[in-house]
């Protein structure tokens, strides 16, 4: 890891050609939604503009291969970005919960032969799935006893939001409690990841993460100026240590982000446990 790094942005989604191809319908949308164009960016590009930023970038992967049909993009290509860009690049593989043993199988070729640091993004709302059904334990089981990071979408998604219908997609798989606190609660083991603020559910996933040490909040997908008074607080006091950086890029690039984040009232070394001390020491960096 670099001497001058400034930030970990824990929540990167890839936009090369392949990635953007995988998005099928969902690429339009979100770019409507969010009122963006959805360009390429190559691997190198991207790995390129973290370099220039100082910043390190955790590539996520995703799927909902099981509701769109979609397949996802492999695993192998977030490996092979992380092996050609080492010093910037960490990498998070993804499974699709419905395919069982398959699933449990990729998680360990994740760990084992591709290299990768964690499992996600996972997004019950998308794939279709409560994270505490118990036909997924052997999911979480094998993530553990591979020292692997759960990283699991919750709340409010852009997926489908203003859509009839939301594309089909269900909220009620998204919410934190009971079911991301039942599967931190059972695995003690595994670091589990709830990306976002978690809209309309914030206070969950703020009880998850001052009940359980192995629970973590990314702050992805928000612009901080939307940030609630209470969520502030947090970040200023007991959770301090519990928060990580998040873009979300595209969505949102990490400048705006951090922009609007400096324009808090935070206290005096919390900006830096948030952008940078707590994702090294929750990712091992």
């Amino acid at each position: 890891m670099g001497a001058d790094l400034v930030a970990v942005d824990v929540h990167v989604h890839p936009r090369s050609a392949e990635f953007v191809a995988a998005m099928g319908p969902r690429a339009q949308q979100m770019s409507a939604y969010f009122g963006r164009e959805e360009s390429v960016v190559s691997m190198d590009e991207l790995a390129d503009s973290y370099r220039a930023r100082n910043m390190r970038a955790v590539l996520m992967n995703t799927t909902d291969e099981t509701t769109s049909g979609i397949a996802p993009v492999p695993n192998d290509e977030i490996a092979r970005a992380v092996q050609k860009h080492p010093d910037v690049f960490t990498g998070f593989g993804v499974v699709e919960p419905a395919m069982g043993k398959l699933a449990v199988d990729e998680i360990r070729r994740c760990s084992e032969e591709l290299g990768l640091r964690g499992i996600g993004e996972l997004n019950p709302g998308r794939q279709g799935f409560y994270p505490n059904d118990p036909a997924c334990y052997p999911l979480w089981e094998e993530a553990s006893r591979q020292g692997l990071v759960v990283l699991f979408h919750s709340g409010m998604m852009g997926a489908g939001a203003g859509t009839p219908g939301g594309m089909g997609y269900k909220l009620k798989y998204t919410r934190p409690i009971p079911y991301l606190d039942d599967v931190v609660g059972d695995f003690p083991e595994l670091t589990v990841i709830g990306a976002h603020p978690s809209w309309p559910w914030q206070e969950e996933s703020l009880a998850i993460a001052r009940h359980k040490s192995n629970f973590y909040i990314d702050l992805s997908g928000w612009s901080p100026k939307y940030f609630s008074e209470e969520l502030v607080r947090y970040l200023n006091g007991p959770l301090r240590h519990k928060f990580l950086f998040g873009s979300d890029w595209p969505l949102i690039t990490p400048e705006r982000w951090v922009q609007d984040f400096d324009q808090l009232p935070i206290k005096d070394g919390v900006r830096e446990d948030i952008l940078l001390n707590n994702a090294v020491r929750v990712l091992d960096l």
